[in-house]
């Protein structure tokens, strides 16, 4: 006769068994809890006046040869309260910089010999947390792009000097109506009559004079 032993424990084995969804009341804290953090890129309080995808070069004068310095984005950036603009570059994938200079009045771009989509331009650069004299050698997709960044470029460079220029012009002009003004309070302090008040004594003294004249004609001759 077969045993019936073997299905009964079975059966309560089955019946001990959770069930795959029940709830078993367990809770786990997640070991690190994260917080949310604000990322900035320090182009907050800036305009990007251009923004290309592009491959940047730089001349390395000890090899004297250029090499790779990056493939990403490059933009030119427009500052919203000074107006002051900087080219910045970073890496597509890594976002690492590798370009970071103010375009001056004084700076020029030009074309690449050979390529036309292609420029070179020096710089003072702060790419590496330190200035630096670069020369560089940018490269586009298409020749519209390196003629946009071109133009870009030397517009900026030349609305830099105007800017420049109008500074210098309105600081020298600050600086002669200053001293104006300081000359007149140094003159006041002296206590030297200017002009009008010196035409006013001499009219008064001038009329003193005539009424002294009236009054020896009036007076009686002597007996």
């Amino acid at each position: 006769m077969a045993s019936k032993e073997p299905e009964h424990e079975q059966r309560e084995d089955e019946e001990a068994a959770p069930a795959e969804d029940e709830d078993t009341g367990g809770q786990f804290a997640p070991v690190v809890r994260l917080e949310e953090v604000a990322v900035t890129t320090g182009e907050e309080n800036e305009d990007a006046i251009l923004d290309l995808k592009a491959k940047l070069y730089r001349f390395d004068k000890d090899g004297n040869q250029w090499k790779e310095r990056g493939v990403g984005s490059v933009k030119l950036l427009k500052h919203k309260e000074n107006g002051k603009v900087r080219l910045v570059m970073r890496q597509a994938k890594t976002l690492k910089i590798c370009a970071n200079h103010l375009i001056g009045p004084t700076m020029t771009v030009q074309e690449h010999a050979g390529n036309e989509k292609s420029c070179v331009w020096h710089a003072a650069d702060f790419a590496d947390g330190e200035l630096k004299d670069e020369m560089f050698c940018i490269r586009f997709g298409s020749v519209e792009n390196c003629k946009s960044f071109m133009e870009t470029f030397q517009e900026t460079a030349e609305n830099q000097k105007s800017k420049e220029e109008n500074e210098d012009a309105s600081a020298t002009a600050g600086l002669l109506e200053k001293l104006a003004v300081e000359e007149k309070k140094a003159d006041d302090s002296t206590g030297k009559p200017v002009p009008a008040a010196l035409e006013k004594e001499a009219n008064a003294e001038e009329v003193s004079k005539k009424a002294d004249t009236e009054k020896e004609r009036e007076r009686p001759a002597a007996a």
